[in-house]
């Protein structure tokens, strides 16, 4: 036995997310952690990474309590790779994963000979070796996933913990880093823990899952003995078929559109969308496919956002090309707003054409509407109003409004999945 968890019970603040869960992994399993939003899953991993301590429970690796166990030796048996990459900075790619050696390092060590060449094999493995002195801010999101894995090869750990590795990505990257992931524990004999949102993936790649429902273990088993129709139901509320074409092939879940819409519209939920340039198009698509009704405005005809709106059917309150925020516009996207269970400002910059949007939220909040500012960006870095979209801010931020730091916190915030959504936290050991 690897890690044995022991009736841990875990949260935030004075609220446990995770109650008397047990579990036990063995060397070299894949496992997956699967379960509604808000379960518990990604705090079960936090747990056993030693990044969010028990209120009561212990957990063991190798028999040993992991808060026993200094960092540096439990970084060199453990890597984690967290769902927010975090690669915003124009590091190299070698410079990043080079990170991973930290600690084999002495302090102020410089690298050797068996440092670079636990780097050029992990880039080897994960395909990035071609990336090596390109910048990460630069690559795409699949990218950015493997630059991330050979971040984590490259601490030679034996054992790798992920939380949703493929959310976001295209099929063709979801696919690459499954397989990439099973040759590595085939191959290299890791052990292999993760969160993951797509059960199909998770039985196609993974030997056992861990099913988190409301805080608790659900159930714990092979693919063909804890996916069923009754499962789904109980966990996730929802109708589905689940095929298994024979006993060697796994199980698989399919779904009916039908049903699938009737429960989307029993949840319908309104979140209005304050961007512009870009801001919204990645927070319009993963609202859509958790099922909110999105709005948006003021937004600029011929604006990306406009673009993203329309081509996704979003409603939109919009201002003619290159023109400042109107009378009739504050009004209809007052009305908008006013509609919605939740509105989210993205971090935009303000100039006098959109200072409009910036007076509406604030009267709203004034007025008690749930409003969340994405304060990613200081605020003097994008006022372009000689001080008063400063001043504007300054008053929403007094308002009692929700601050978070990027969109998904966003999202998770009015999902209620509380263990997804508190930045004192930190993933670092």
């Amino acid at each position: 036995m690897l890690f044995n968890i022991l009736g841990v019970t875990c949260g935030y603040g004075a609220s446990p997310v995770l109650q008397d869960a047990s579990v036990q992994i063995h060397t070299q399993d894949f496992v997956g952690v699967v379960g509604p939003n808000g379960s518990g899953k990604s705090t079960l991993l936090r747990t056993i990474s030693r990044v969010l301590k028990p209120l009561h429970g212990k957990v063991l690796l190798d028999e040993e309590d992991i808060y026993d166990i200094p960092a540096s030796r439990l970084a060199q048996k453990m890597a984690v790779i967290p769902q927010e990459q975090g690669l915003n900075f124009p590091f190299t790619v070698r410079d990043v994963v080079m990170m991973g050696r930290i600690p084999h390092l002495k302090r102020f060590a410089k690298e050797g000979v068996q440092d670079l060449e636990a780097v050029a094999k992990a880039m080897d493995l994960t395909d990035t070796d071609l990336l090596a002195n390109r910048q990460v801010n630069e690559l795409s999101g699949g990218e950015k996933q493997r630059v991330l894995l050979a971040r984590a090869l490259a601490q030679e750990p034996k054992i790798l913990l992920l939380d949703e590795p493929t959310a976001y990505l295209d099929l063709n990257y979801q696919i690459e880093i499954m397989e990439l992931l099973a040759r590595l524990r085939r191959d290299y004999g890791l052990t292999i823990v993760m969160v993951l949102h797509d059960i199909n993936l998770a039985s196609r790649y993974c030997d056992y899952l861990v099913v988190v429902k409301q805080g608790s273990i659900h159930a714990i088993g092979a693919p063909h003995q804890v996916i069923t129709t009754n499962m789904i139901k109980e966990v996730y509320g929802c109708d589905v078929r689940v095929e298994c074409p024979n006993s060697i092939e796994r199980p698989y879940i399919v779904f009916n559109s039908e049903e699938i819409i009737a429960v989307r519209k029993g949840r319908e939920r309104w979140v209005h969308v304050v961007g512009g340039g870009g801001a919204g198009v990645l927070l319009f698509r993963n609202l859509l496919k958790s099922g909110w009704k999105v709005s948006t405005g003021v937004v600029n005809v011929g604006d990306s956002d406009w673009q993203e709106a329309c081509r996704l059917g979003v409603s939109i309150t919009e201002a003619p090309p290159f023109c400042s925020v109107g009378v009739d516009e504050v009004r209809r996207n007052k009305e908008m707003m006013q509609k919605a269970d939740f509105i989210i400002m993205t971090g935009i910059p303000f100039g006098t054409g959109n200072l409009g949007n910036l007076e509406c939220v604030l009267e709203l909040a004034e007025k008690g509407n749930p409003v969340i500012v994405v304060d990613n960006i200081d605020i003097g870095d994008r006022d372009y109003t000689g001080g008063k979209a400063t001043e504007l801010y300054g008053s929403l931020l007094k308002r009692g409004v929700h601050i978070v730091k990027s969109e998904w916190e966003a999202i998770h915030l009015m999902e209620g999945d509380e263990e997804k959504w508190h930045p004192e936290v930190s993933w670092f050991l």
